[in-house]
């Protein structure tokens, strides 16, 4: 058996302490969601128009309403009053991302899509220098189950009105990337993950705790896949 001077013994105890450094990312599908309010009239004359022509008109309208340069397929002319983004007593409209009347806006990962990877890292800088593999690209709700990792779903608190519009933007790739220092080896149950269910009853994670602190998210890196609109009314 080999023999290790006290100093070596202190070296060996160091390197397991730590600190030691862990990368979370996190990647899949999901997007962004913005939620609108709308009168009765514009959710009729919205909803009909999808029905009979599909999305296309409104996806137009939404990603041109700020500079006014439409080109509908399916409309000669749209009425002011149909134009939910105009902002009221102004002469100019608002992006979608940014509706007058927003209810809620939603941008994440969806939890039933996302794979979750953990590497050791060298550093907490970004770019750090990869040191050994925790886990890999695996189905972040098959590995919470298995590893009993606390996931906290909660409902986003919005009243929700009587006619909605929700226009979304596809989106493909990572949606959290951030850097956790720890005193020993990554403990999975010291990891808790924290989602909010919209009204569109997507639960998308809206942030990760390790050991009681927020892991900060760094940004990440998407790929737009699309945008859709859905309109539904609650009464």
């Amino acid at each position: 058996m080999a023999e290790y001077t006290t100093e070596e013994n202190q070296e060996l105890i160091d390197q397991i302490k730590g600190p030691k450094f862990y990368r979370i990312t996190i990647n899949g599908y999901g997007g962004e969601s913005e939620y609108i309010k709308l009168t009765e009239e514009q959710f009729n004359f919205w909803n009909d128009h999808i029905e009979e022509h599909g999305d296309g008109d409104a996806i137009n309208y939404c990603t041109n309403a700020e500079d006014g340069d439409f080109d509908f397929d399916n409309i000669e002319e749209l009425p002011e009053e149909m134009q939910f983004l105009k902002v009221e007593g102004e002469d100019y409209s608002s992006p979608w991302y940014e509706a007058p009347t927003s209810i809620s806006h939603q941008w994440g990962v969806d939890y039933g899509n996302a794979h979750i990877s953990i590497d050791e890292v060298d550093g907490a800088d970004y770019g750090s220098g990869y040191v050994n593999e925790v886990i890999e690209n695996t189905d972040i709700g098959n590995w919470c189950e298995e590893n009993e990792i606390e996931v906290d779903m909660d409902v986003e608190d919005v009243e929700e009105p009587d006619y909605v519009l929700q226009f979304y933007s596809s989106e493909k790739g990572c949606f959290f990337e951030g850097t956790i220092e720890t005193t020993g080896p990554f403990d999975p149950k010291k990891l808790k993950i924290y989602t909010s269910e919209y009204l569109n009853g997507d639960d998308t994670i809206s942030s990760v705790t390790y050991d009681g602190e927020d892991v900060d998210n760094g940004g990440g890196d998407t790929t737009g896949k699309g945008y859709s609109v859905h309109v539904w009314k609650n009464v």
